[in-house]
């Protein structure tokens, strides 16, 4: 700990900090929403249905935006206190409120839901009008984000005290001021982007945490059944799936879109970045639940609709937001591997139209090659003899 109590101070800039690492309370802090995003997967296996993945992403987005939420305020404005430590307790707190009310999230334990992140909103306003009235450069942003957010704090406060389904209208409201206020700071974001090191290690290490829940679903899934070989063969595709997005989102962060936007000027490119990590993350998430779901189905009779356009909706979502990364240039900016991430998510799609009567193993090795083929393709497009040159490519 720096020191016992000292005020919030701007860590943005690259050249002052040098490279930035997540610190070990960052890293603490991550493990409640492994937490969390393990019971949203388990709201998600137990409901496999249209409504059900609408229930998913309903519950998976708050969880996902709270952890944006404090993760931006560290990266701008972290100190290591023992203030700093208890806020991001309460954060932790909030959070794991949210974790335990999240199996019966829009139901009875709803109200439940939305009080523990309306709490944890407010803890982050607090932290941003401290943060201003110690950083007076910063004040326009920290103002800003501290109205936005109690604004969306105070709807979803209200829905506790209105009956469903007019409560959920309000947390869509909540959440769309949520997501409009940095939005609407666009100019203040370019006078005070976040740190470039920091931030894309930050958004890695979530996406460490849902692929985690991918290798866990496999270990499930396999524990569940009698070990006989096609149930061995799809546990190793699907652990072949989950490499595979993990090969080609980590081996592709080679451009930094925080730097983009300072140099070019626009912060529709942080943006861009931003909120395309949130269609990833939940399409990671849910190809977890699916693995499981394919590896406990009955090996030897077809799979099942409802599990099989999961499992392969999930697998093109993760391929067309790559795909999205690549093309507007916020990962590796390359119109080849672009055309291989969405012709991916077009394939994958197509295995679940005409997949209707093929067995589990099938389903799952057909997907894998699919994966397999995405890594092959930037092997062979990554070698010292063709390296790439030409971003145009």
């Amino acid at each position: 700990m720096g020191s016992f109590l000292e005020p919030p101070r701007l860590r943005i800039h690259e050249d002052s900090e040098g490279e930035r690492r997540a610190t070990w309370l960052e890293l603490f802090y991550d493990l409640v929403f492994v937490v969390a995003v393990s019971q949203v997967a388990h709201y998600l296996h137990d409901h496999v249905s249209l409504s059900g993945v609408l229930g998913f992403v309903a519950l998976f987005i708050p969880i996902w935006w709270s952890w944006i939420g404090t993760t931006f305020y560290a990266n701008r404005f972290d100190s290591d206190d023992i203030g700093r430590r208890l806020f991001t307790s309460l954060h932790m707190l909030t959070a794991a409120a949210m974790a335990v009310n999240i199996h019966h999230g829009l139901d009875e334990s709803s109200a439940g839901f939305a009080f523990a992140y309306a709490l944890g909103r407010v803890v982050l306003v607090i932290e941003y009008v401290r943060a201003g009235q110690h950083i007076p450069q910063a004040r326009p942003l920290t103002n800003c984000y501290a109205t936005g957010f109690s604004i969306a704090a105070f709807f979803w406060l209200v829905s506790i005290f209105v009956p469903i389904p007019w409560r959920f209208l309000l947390w869509t409201l909540g959440l769309i001021i949520d997501f409009a206020t940095p939005l609407s700071a666009r100019k203040l974001q370019l006078q005070l982007p976040p740190h470039p090191s920091h931030l894309p290690e930050r958004f890695g290490l979530f996406t460490i945490i849902v692929l985690g829940e991918a290798i866990i679903a496999v270990v499930d899934g396999v524990s569940q059944q009698q070990w006989d070989v096609l149930t061995v063969v799809s546990a190793v595709f699907g652990l072949g799936i989950a490499l595979s997005l993990w090969w080609v989102y980590f081996d592709n962060l080679g451009g930094t879109p925080i730097q983009r936007a300072q140099t070019e000027g626009r912060i529709v490119v942080m943006n861009i970045w931003l909120y395309t990590h949130l269609p990833l993350v939940i399409g990671i998430a849910a190809s977890g639940v699916a693995v499981e779901l394919v590896l406990m189905s009955k090996p030897m009779l077809a799979l099942s609709d409802s599990v099989r356009w999961l499992f392969c909706g999930s697998v093109a979502l993760c391929y067309l937001a790559l795909g999205i990364l690549h093309r507007l240039g916020v990962i590796l900016y390359c119109k080849i591997r672009t055309k291989y991430r969405v012709g991916a998510a077009v394939v994958v799609l197509l295995i679940a139209i005409f997949g209707k009567s093929l067995i589990p193993v099938a389903v799952i090795g057909l997907v894998a090659l699919v994966c397999a083929v995405q890594i092959v393709q930037d092997l062979s497009q990554s070698r010292p003899t063709t390296r790439l040159v030409d971003p145009e490519i």
